[in-house]
């Protein structure tokens, strides 16, 4: 987390305990940052998206717990951060049962929250279906299934276009995902994205096919008509030159559950610019306040 602290205004002093920890999941041991927090009356289980890791995520719900504490799950989804896979292969829904398993796993009478950072979102989404969640925060909502949203989170659009569902052969092969992926629109400050890129926890990471052609060729756990799980707030970056938001409206829009849209001005992809950082802050305290109480009355 420390190499990212800089581009992020001065921390508030921390509410809870930072700890580190491994949980062994299906051969593999998944690496968790957590944010320890008795009196928090809720739970907050944050995932990343492509190029991320938990770590990565640990400003901004630094910053979520500043005036209410939560406590704060943030795992690194198996391929990235320092999850060690012991040999397994992995595919996108891996990520989908490892996060969905985890909500079970870190139940404990508190209501839980999820949020999913860029294709966290729909990750988070499919995860609330089919275990439950008292409320889902996401920056967006990446239905892959459409050619527009396939070309545009591509790093080339012919990448997109690629028939994906016949490359099982090449599975074993892996390949830097900033071959694959538009890194340089992380976010919209070139120092960050640089630091991105170099990270081998995340964004200088290598990627399988197997991970690619399932991912690219993935559903959502339930269409959004028949999403019941919780109500949704999506804080979207109002300056994303990655994943614009015309990308995720088809999708939120045929939620029919209780939900609010926050655009965050001038922060891009990674959101770290003001006044968006603080919009993006204020609208998720009062979400986890608001059902928190709600949920607990």
């Amino acid at each position: 987390m420390s190499e990212y602290l800089r581009f992020f205004p001065e921390l508030p002093p921390a509410r809870g305990r930072h700890t580190e920890e491994w949980w062994s999941w299906r051969g593999m041991e998944i690496h968790i940052e957590r944010v320890t927090a008795p009196e928090a009356s809720a739970k907050l289980i944050a995932l990343h998206g492509a190029g991320g890791y938990g770590g990565m995520l640990l400003p901004y719900t630094h910053l979520i717990g500043a005036t209410d504490a939560v406590e704060v799950v943030a795992p690194d989804l198996p391929g990235y951060g320092t999850t060690r896979l012991n040999g397994q292969r992995v595919g996108y829904d891996d990520w989908v049962d490892c996060a969905a398993d985890l909500i079970v796993k870190e139940r404990d009478g508190r209501p839980i929250f999820l949020i999913g950072a860029s294709m966290g979102g729909l990750l988070a989404y499919s995860a609330a279906a089919r275990s439950g969640a008292d409320g889902l925060i996401v920056t967006c909502l990446l239905d892959i299934r459409r050619p527009r949203v396939r070309t545009a989170t591509a790093r080339l659009p012919l990448l997109g276009r690629l028939p994906f569902q016949l490359l099982r052969p090449l599975d074993g092969l892996h390949l830097p995902i900033r071959w694959v992926a538009r890194m340089s629109a992380m976010s919209n400050t070139p120092e960050l994205n640089r630091v991105v890129a170099a990270d081998r926890r995340g964004g200088g990471n290598h990627v399988s096919l197997r991970f690619l052609r399932t991912f690219m060729t993935s559903r959502p756990e339930v269409e959004p008509e028949d999403f019941t799980a919780c109500p949704v707030l999506m804080v979207h970056p109002g300056a994303d030159r990655w994943t614009p938001i015309e990308l995720s409206l088809p999708f939120y829009e045929r939620l029919s559950v209780p939900k609010r849209l926050v655009r965050l001005e001038n922060a891009g992809h990674m959101p770290i610019e003001q006044p968006g950082l603080t919009q993006m802050v204020t609208a998720i305290q009062e979400f986890v306040a608001n059902v928190t109480e709600r949920v607990t009355s």
